[in-house]
């Protein structure tokens, strides 16, 4: 089991997130598309997961639309990551069950409180 899953296809920003969250104490395991979110999941059995809007193979939509549609799946809590401005984005998140929103760019301490908010802990 892991703490969180990042699923990221912007090098940097995955680097970033790998790097912050890290750096708050929590284990981390990535994935690049949206066909890997699901494998990882029954892999890893991550604690939270941090989900890109924008993925190939399979939206961030459609990943979250799944997760909270399976009995195995539709407890974990989803953190969804946007660009900024996409206050559509937002709303079709809210819609399809995600727990949380951050808006790129963000500030890594925003991250941080998200991801601490959705594990339910202080810090580790």
């Amino acid at each position: 089991m892991i703490d969180v899953l990042i699923a990221e296809d912007e090098p940097g920003i995955l680097e970033s997130l790998d790097f912050i969250l890290k750096r708050a104490g929590w284990t981390i395991q990535t994935v690049t598309d949206g066909d890997a979110v699901f494998d990882a999941i029954r892999k890893l059995a991550p604690r939270v997961l941090v989900l890109d809007v924008m993925l190939p193979k399979r939206s961030g939509f459609e990943v979250l639309k799944q997760i909270k549609s399976e009995s195995a799946t539709s407890g974990l809590p989803v953190l969804i990551l946007t660009a900024k401005g996409q206050q559509q984005d937002r709303r079709i998140a809210e819609e399809l069950g995600a727990d949380g929103f951050v808006t790129k760019p963000y500030a890594n301490a925003e991250v941080v409180e998200a991801v601490r908010r959705l594990l339910g802990t202080a810090a580790p």
